[in-house]
């Protein structure tokens, strides 16, 4: 029976990602590639399938409604290769997790019960990586993720790891400056610092406060937690972070403003695809989590 030619896999593999990833740079970026190199990557499965997959508009890529019947085919058994793949290079000597993490939750809630881990399954290493949008990347550069999100994507499997309140933190100082009382003159003179991946937080600790249209000197945004919580404790602004990152400090330079509870919008959730808590990685991975209460 003659083999049917097959088409470049490394085009395959940047079609795939820029799909997931919806965009063009985010695809380079993950792959280590210009933009010209994976345009031509691209243009080369377009060449070999005989179909116009995408359409380009000002550097822009947007999928087709060939290129989408391509994907929906082709994803699947790409990802299916992949995992075979993996599983004849197992020299039964190392099992490897690539878990997506956000930076704060790695350092205060998974490295600390690591060495527990390691401890049950010595075989079991992890990649961690902390790059933003991991949501996107999962089940293609990741096989996990822990994600601080209102509501995963319904297409995964999810498990929700905590309920959080919202807590207003500032160093000890600027806490005595603002009172124990939420006063909207006060706090208008105030920066606030804003993670990026929960915005919706400060509406909620304003609503709650009683100062909903407030509005403050400045607002700073971070994508990191531990900066935000280094320069709440360096005076800087009032951090808008979660109990859970306030009592894992152990900062005590920091004080919570407000005796007020206020749910938060966001909580940490574990995500993977539902066949990948079939991989071993995966699956030990999950059954610890849940058992250590991460």
């Amino acid at each position: 029976m003659p083999v049917r030619r097959l088409p470049p896999l490394r085009a395959l593999e940047a079609f795939v990602r820029v799909v997931r990833l919806g965009s063009a740079k985010a695809a380079a970026n993950e792959l280590g590639l210009s933009a010209s190199a994976l345009s031509r990557r691209i243009t080369a499965l377009e060449d070999f399938s005989g179909r116009r997959l995408f359409t380009r508009q000002h550097q822009a890529m947007k999928l087709t409604d060939e290129g989408q019947a391509f994907y929906n085919a082709v994803a699947p058994k790409l990802d299916e290769l992949a995992v075979a793949v993996s599983s004849q290079l197992d020299s039964g000597q190392v099992l490897r997790l690539h878990l997506g993490v956000p930076p704060l939750f790695g350092g205060q809630r998974l490295f600390p019960r690591l060495p527990d881990l390691r401890k049950l399954h010595p075989r079991l290493h992890i990649d961690i990586d902390t790059s933003p949008h991991p949501e996107a990347r999962v089940g293609d550069t990741l096989d996990a993720a822990i994600i601080l999100s209102k509501e995963p994507d319904s297409g995964l499997y999810s498990v929700r790891l905590d309920h959080n309140r919202v807590y207003a933190i500032a160093s000890r100082e600027l806490a005595l400056e603002v009172g124990p009382v939420p006063d909207a003159e006060k706090l208008a003179k105030q920066t606030f610092l804003i993670h990026d991946i929960f915005p919706e937080s400060f509406d909620a600790w304003k609503e709650a406060m009683g100062v909903g249209g407030l509005e403050p000197a400045a607002i700073d945004h971070f994508d990191s937690g531990q900066l935000i919580l280094e320069a709440a404790a360096q005076g800087l602004g009032i951090a808008i972070m979660h109990d859970d990152h306030f009592r894992r400090a152990q900062d005590e330079r920091l004080a919570r403003l407000f005796d007020i509870d206020v749910e938060s919008p966001y909580s940490y959730w574990f995500i993977c695809r539902q066949r990948d808590l079939e991989s071993r990685p995966v699956r030990l991975f999950y059954e610890w989590m849940m058992q250590a209460g991460l």
